[in-house]
């Protein structure tokens, strides 16, 4: 069985921006009272519990077990599931399916949008967000370069598309795209050890075989390297660029 490499306190205690940026598109998505809504990557359940509070019904997956674990604790009312996107098997169950900064750590998209379109109901509609074509630019050369891997290795954990690219996916799958966007959003990481503690966060498998001594060695590289583009007024700021789309499951397919 695959480790769970995700640390959910470490999460909600370092990285709260991403469910704080999620909040934008909770509004696009506009829930509606006594809608079902799936979402996917819930990590430890904020959103899903803003959802909630507006009277939808949901059910939250995520692939990490810690993860759920912490959302559970935090929100026991919700339906929280270990579930991966490429396995699940919903059928026309939701009116919509959303999910927040999820969808870069799928390497398998038209599955993922396959399963999704199967999941809603007819004119029910996808609505996400993720990292898109030169997300964290920066910090992905660096680690490529420390760990001499590149974007095709499956040690290298990211799929980021271009919008043309995933609004194809969908088109194929069968939705209509009615909103696509590819945009910057610079983010600020808490702290002075935050691009640290954001590698540890999101790239702690590359380390699995690596000393203390020698990750150490690695991540003062990386801060070393980055520190004049990435470090600014006394923060370390992250070149997020990203995707938001909104697929409508077309009823005639």
């Amino acid at each position: 069985m695959k480790k769970d490499l995700w640390n959910a306190n470490l999460y909600d205690q370092q990285h709260a921006f991403v469910s704080e940026f999620g909040g934008d598109i909770i509004e696009i998505l506009a829930p509606k009272s006594s809608e079902k809504i799936l979402d996917i990557g819930c990590g430890t359940g904020d959103l899903a519990n803003q959802l909630t509070e507006r009277g939808v019904e949901v059910i939250g997956i995520d692939q990490s077990e810690n993860m759920i674990d912490q959302a559970n604790a935090k929100y026991p009312h919700i339906d929280f599931r270990v579930a991966d996107i490429l396995q699940m098997n919903f059928d026309r169950d939701f009116d919509a399916v959303f999910s927040n900064a999820t969808l870069h750590w799928v390497k398998q998209p038209e599955v993922a949008i396959s399963n999704i379109y199967s999941a809603l109901k007819p004119d029910g509609r996808f609505v996400a967000e993720f990292g898109g074509k030169g997300n964290i630019h920066l910090i992905a050369d660096q680690l490529k370069k420390q760990f001499n891997i590149s974007e095709d290795s499956e040690l290298f954990p990211w799929y980021f598309p271009t919008i043309g690219e995933y609004s194809s996916l969908m088109e194929n799958a069968g939705f209509r795209v009615v909103f696509a966007q590819h945009f910057d959003r610079p983010t600020p990481l808490e702290g002075e050890d935050g691009l640290r503690k954001w590698i540890e966060m999101f790239a702690s498998h590359l380390f699995n075989q690596t000393s203390e001594k020698e990750k150490d060695q690695i991540l003062v590289n990386i801060e070393s390297n980055l520190k004049e583009q990435m470090y600014i007024d006394g923060k370390w700021i992250a070149d997020y660029k990203r995707i938001r789309v909104i697929g409508i499951k077309e009823t005639s397919r």
